[in-house]
């Protein structure tokens, strides 16, 4: 089973359960155990969805790319 929770930034985040921290992409190690839980799913990929569903309700959808999507001229100096 995965855990749905939010940092204190804003990000959406997901846990397996029995975890007991999780560090956010801003830096913050979060206790898992003292998080609202939005919600609680069985598989990692059902864990993903919901976190990127979460995220577009939260920000909107958001236009990332895979690397090999990106010209390679934006990383030229």
């Amino acid at each position: 089973m995965y855990f749905i929770f939010r940092c204190d930034c804003g990000r959406v985040l997901y846990a397996k359960e029995g975890v007991s921290t999780r560090k956010c992409v801003c830096g913050k190690s979060l206790k898992v155990k003292k998080r609202r839980i939005f919600k609680k799913v069985e598989s990692i990929e059902e864990a993903t969805e919901s976190v990127q569903k979460m995220q577009e309700e939260i920000y909107g959808r958001s236009t990332f790319k895979k690397a090999n999507e990106i010209p390679k001229k934006r990383f030229l100096n």
